[in-house]
């Protein structure tokens, strides 16, 4: 029985396409930074319940030094090196398909892919992920890690949502286009 539970990347970047400087710096996003606003990223993890990240990803998030921002949620870190789980996740080493097949065959939330590019990079070359939210920074940062890295699938993409912020951020929605979502 398939479930509706999508698999959506959520991520911001810089408008040259990187998510971090050379050196994994991310401070960078926080010139958008503004009182109150948190880019309708609260009501997206609210339709949520399981999280997947990369190692370097989680390992970025426990060094802001604050609680696990996913303690609520089934957290799985894909891994090569580590293997178990820790308090806030469980590290997992297979086929990400089958992963998503495991996760999906049961009713739930939707599903968020955290990054890191390496991770984006195999959902995209395995076509795992239904939708991107990418915010766009206001910013050049001229190197780094870039959001997407060299694949060789083409997938098209429908926008779905766009919006701009006075911060100068700028948040597009993508729905993946696949053979049966092509209108006849």
């Amino acid at each position: 029985m398939k479930h509706d539970r999508k698999v959506i990347v959520y991520i911001a970047q810089s408008v040259d396409g990187y998510i971090a400087k050379k050196d994994d710096d991310i401070s960078w996003l926080s010139i958008v930074d503004a009182p109150g606003e948190d880019y309708g990223y609260g009501e997206f993890v609210e339709n949520i319940d399981t999280v997947i990240m990369g190692r370097r990803t989680y390992e970025k998030v426990l060094s802001f030094g604050m609680e696990f921002p996913h303690k609520e949620r089934k957290t799985y870190v894909l891994s090569n090196s580590k293997n178990g789980s820790d308090d806030n996740v469980e590290y997992y080493s297979g086929d990400v398909r089958e992963l998503i097949n495991t996760i999906s065959s049961n009713s739930g939330k939707h599903i968020f892919v955290d990054g890191g590019a390496e991770v984006i990079k195999e959902f995209v070359r395995r076509d795992l992920i239904d939708e991107y939210v990418i915010s766009t920074i206001p910013i050049l940062i001229g190197n780094g890690v870039r959001l997407f890295k060299g694949t060789e699938r083409e997938n098209k993409l429908e926008l779905v949502e766009s919006n701009s912020f006075p911060s100068g951020l700028v948040q597009n929605r993508y729905k993946v286009v696949r053979g049966e979502d092509k209108q006849v």
